[in-house]
């Protein structure tokens, strides 16, 4: 059995290729089902996010399977073969484990170090399992790039500087005050800037959330995503004392706070800090607002520099998260291959030890003149003979042949112990055999 992936990614393919070739959740089911009935391919699981189509499949044979993949990606779609070759990849045996690991940890992403990647895989997973696609190489593999995927995010640093614009503006803000649960955040403007810094607000806790917009239907719209409330444009000023966290992200070419308003709320706040995201552009937040006390006012400029320092950071930590991969890829190839000899192994025990039982009851029917006693020493040494005796094939198909061999060796320990469960020639035939030598 050969591992592959077998794909397309934003590094190989434009986003018009990606739409084209993505797949929904009820589609993917379906190329479950599709793909587990043909002969090329033994388990199958598919990826589908925005920046990737991939396959991951145990297969007999990589060229029938890689072709079965193909051949099943651009009939689906109705493109042609020609279009996928030019931006497709695929990735077999160590290469394979190493992509997948790398996926789940966030090393193959667009912004290294996002989280999504790995909770989109682990639904992909859910799903195969679901449809039945999966049963045991996948499942393995799969499993444990979870395991190597939050240990590259324990071990490194990459998810720890923010990315993302919106993310990296809530960051700053739990590090003006601490817990985010009990603070009250505005939105003013309805962008999508400002939209993504609410989501991860909600996720750190924030509770009250209002919504000011021009367009009173846009700030009703956004309020019910939040579950926050709306706040009448021409109040805002007056408000803005019941406020922690304001994000601003109007089209209005002039600002929409100025000092001395900022000065007014203060007073009324007792000087309770307040904090700004200005990322509208023009500003909507005077800059001189930021030499109040107790006020902390970030632009977008501000937050790009802080991202692209963080970028930075990532990438050293990337460094150190691809060493890691590596040594993960080892261990796992390692175990794989263990896993490979092990029905056989487990075989070969059986039968050997059904060999041991059959013949020392044999013998003691005949000698039952025997202690209990006896009869525990003479298993024990039998049992001990018998190990010794496996020691050997076990060993050299545990550790000794490596994943290019494996698949030559396990059949000649079949046929030499016939353990497939082939009529054995009887004592009569052996006879003959012997005297016609």
């Amino acid at each position: 059995m050969e591992i592959i992936v077998f794909g397309l990614s934003h590094k190989t393919a434009p986003i018009e290729i990606r739409e084209k070739l993505s797949f929904t959740k009820k589609q993917a089911s379906y190329v479950h089902k599709e793909l587990a009935k043909t002969k090329a391919v033994k388990e199958i699981m598919l990826l589908s996010t925005c920046n990737r189509v991939e396959f991951f499949a145990v297969v007999e044979a990589v060229q029938n399977g890689m072709t079965t993949l193909k051949e099943f990606l651009t009939g689906y779609h109705h493109i042609s073969p020609e279009i996928l070759e030019n931006v497709s990849y695929c990735h077999t045996q160590k290469d394979a484990v190493r992509h997948i690991f790398r996926v789940a940890s966030s090393l193959d992403s667009m912004v290294v170090g996002e989280p999504q990647i790995l909770g989109q895989l682990k639904d992909a997973y859910a799903l195969a399992n679901q449809d039945e696609a999966v049963n045991t190489l996948l499942p393995h593999l799969i499993e444990r790039s979870f395991h190597v995927a939050k240990k590259i995010r324990n071990e490194t640093g990459i998810g720890k500087n923010p990315v993302s614009i919106s993310f990296a503006a809530v960051e700053l803000a739990k590090k003006i005050f601490g817990s985010l649960e009990e603070k009250t955040v505005l939105l003013v403007g309805a962008g999508e800037m400002s939209e993504l810094a609410a989501k991860h607000l909600l996720s750190n806790g924030v509770k009250n959330i209002y919504v000011s917009n021009r367009t009173y239907s846009r700030a009703e719209e956004m309020a019910k995503i939040f579950g926050g409330q709306v706040m009448s444009f021409s109040t805002l000023k007056e408000n803005l004392q019941l406020m922690d966290i304001i994000i601003t992200s109007t089209a209005a070419p002039h600002f929409v706070f100025h000092k001395e308003d900022i000065q007014r709320t203060l007073h009324k706040r007792k000087n309770s800090p307040l904090f700004f995201i200005d990322i509208a552009v023009p500003r909507n937040v005077d800059p001189a607002v930021n030499k109040c006390d107790d006020v902390y006012v970030y632009d977008i400029d501000d937050l790009e520099m802080l991202v692209n320092a963080n970028i930075l950071e990532r990438q050293k930590e990337a460094r150190y998260a691809e060493d890691l991969i590596d040594r993960y890829v080892e261990q796992f190839w390692t175990k794989m291959h263990s896993l490979h000899a092990m029905p056989t192994i487990v075989e070969l025990t059986k039968k050997c030890e059904d060999i041991r039982r059959q013949e020392l009851n044999k013998a003691f029917s005949k000698l039952s003149h025997l202690s209990e006693e006896d009869r525990n020493v003479i298993n024990s040494m039998t049992t001990a003979m018998l190990k010794k005796v496996l020691h050997n094939p076990v060993y050299f198909l545990k550790k000794e042949i490596d994943s290019t061999n494996i698949s030559h060796y396990i059949p000649i320990i079949k046929k030499l112990f016939n353990l497939d469960g082939q009529p054995e020639a009887s004592t009569k035939n052996k006879r003959e055999d012997k005297n016609s030598c």
